[in-house]
Parts: C-alpha cells; structure tokens; sequence
C-alpha cells in the first residue's frame, strides 16, 4: 500500500495542472449542487414556517368594487354583520382559530406603509381600499371551507387565500433551484470528463511502467488503483472546498446578512450547511472513483 500512496503522490506532482483543473471544476459544480440543496431546504422549511401563518382574506365590497360582483355597491353594516356572524357561526368556528375586522382606515394606513416612498400611495383613498376580515385557521389546508361558505354572500367582493401569493413566490424559487442543479449537473459532467482525461494523460506518461507491471505479474486490481485514488484525492479536495463554501454562504450570508434583514422568517441554519457536507463529499468521491476506475480500464483494455 505504501507503494500505491507514492505512486499517486509523484501522479499528483506529475500533472499538477490538470489536477488543479479537477479540484476547481469539481469545487464549482458541488457548490452548485450545495446551493442547490441548500434551496430545497429553504424552501421547505419557510413553507412551513408561511403556510402555517397564512390567512384568509374576506375582502368586502367597495364603492369601486366591480358591479358582477357587487352591485349593491359599498358593503352595509347589515352586511357587514351578518359575515362576522358567519365567522362566529357553529359551522365555521371550530375551523377558526382567530380573526380581526380591518376598517378603511386601517387598510389605508397599512397600504401606505407598505408602499412608503412609491407615486401610487399619493393617489389612493381611504374608501378604495377594502374593509377586510382577517381569517386565521387551526388547519390553514381547510381554508377552502371558509372560502366555500363566504363565497357570493351579500356584501362579500372575494374571499382569497393567501397561500395563493406563497405558491408562485414558492414557484419562483423551485424555478431557480430547478436551474442551480441544471448548471451543477453541466459542471458535475465537465469534472467527470476532465477527471477521464487527467487519468488517461497520467496512464499515457507511466505506459512503460504500466507494461513492467504487467509483465511481472500485477494484479489488474493493483495497477488500476494508483489512477483511482489520483481521482478521488483530487475531487475530494475540490468536495472539501465546495462544502466550506456552503459553510461560508450560510454563515456569512444566510445567518450574517439575510437573518438581519429577514427576522420575520425561517432561514437555514449552520447545521443544514453542516449536514449538506458529507453529502458533497460522498458525491466527489463517487463521481471521481467512477470517472478514473472507467478511464483507466479503457485504457488499458483490462
């Protein structure tokens, strides 16, 4: 074994600049599979830090509401009561955890906060905004019976789920996950073909050595093995760099950048960018131990 571990020391010296090429296209696709990964698990857990917030709105009708909708025009404190009846209703009340009355007044000023600084605050009036009650569900997946039993009552302009808004934010996100492990995936095969070429160039330069080899009895398992852990020594420090810049991106820009700015949601922690390492690790070596094992045996025609 001792023998095996020179070879591959004076291999690694020998093409140093190829194996540089490996380390460095092998750091790039796993820090893509590793954003890519660290994504997925974003996405999964403000999923479930959202969509356990999420309300449902019954907005009431205005006198700017369209007339298929209301044609009675501004919503009547008749109205008005006979929804908050509904809310407090036998039927609806087991699913409703909680839920508050929003007037014109508030809508105004919560819109004008929101869009402090925009031209379009100046132009918007009190009474255009809807007059809101604001549902909160013990189980947000039954929305769709607050949904179902508000829907056309008199007064009522629309009832909309929030969680609506959260899919296509959501959407969005899968898209870009989607195009990290499309890019990764690219880079994954660039490294396994750069790998190949690195071992075959290795192979061609020791040709003489390989035929003392195998005059002199080695065994194919022997001479192949010095290839392969040329590879796997050279994607392994390339997984290595790759999980420390998982590491680094939640550390210094989940935790250290977006935490600060985003309090209100639930961002991935140092231990997600922890876990995600080994996992970059176990790849590099597979993708090189593949690579090399393949390359080599072509090579040789064993």
């Amino acid at each position: 074994m001792r023998v095996v571990l020179r070879e591959v020391g004076q291999s690694l010296r020998r093409n140093a600049s190829m194996v540089i090429s490996v380390i460095l296209v092998t750091f790039i696709s796993l820090t893509f599979v590793g954003a890519a990964a660290l994504l997925q698990l974003q996405i999964g857990q403000m999923k479930t830090y959202w969509y356990d917030r999420a309300q449902v709105a019954v907005y009431l009708c205005t006198d700017v509401s369209p007339e298929t909708v209301c044609p009675q025009g501004e919503v009547s404190a008749d109205e008005k009561a006979a929804v908050e009846a509904k809310l407090n209703s036998a039927v609806l009340a087991p699913y409703i955890e909680k839920f508050y009355f929003e007037n014109h007044d508030q809508a105004y000023a919560k819109f004008q906060e929101q869009f402090k600084g925009n031209a379009v605050a100046k132009y918007v009036k009190p009474g255009q905004l809807n007059e809101t009650f604001w549902v909160n569900l013990k189980d947000p997946n039954q929305s769709q019976i607050i949904s179902e039993s508000l829907s056309g009552v008199a007064g009522v302009e629309e009832v909309r789920d929030q969680r609506s808004y959260l899919d296509q934010i959501f959407g969005i996100l899968n898209v870009a996950s989607i195009a990290a492990i499309s890019v990764a995936g690219l880079m994954l095969v660039s490294a396994a073909l750069l790998i190949s070429t690195t071992i075959r160039l290795s192979a061609f330069s020791r040709r003489r050595e390989l035929g003392i080899m195998r005059l002199v009895g080695a065994s194919n398992f022997y001479i192949q093995l010095p290839f392969i852990l040329e590879g796997v020594v050279a994607a392994t420090l390339g997984a290595l760099l790759a999980g420390g810049a998982v590491v680094g991106i939640v550390q210094f820009f989940v935790q250290g950048y977006l935490a600060q700015r985003m309090p209100f949601t639930n961002l991935v922690s140092l231990g997600d960018g922890l876990l995600i390492v080994p996992l970059l690790v176990g790849a590099g070596i597979l993708l090189a131990a593949a690579a090399s094992g393949l390359a080599i045996r072509r090579y040789l025609r064993i």
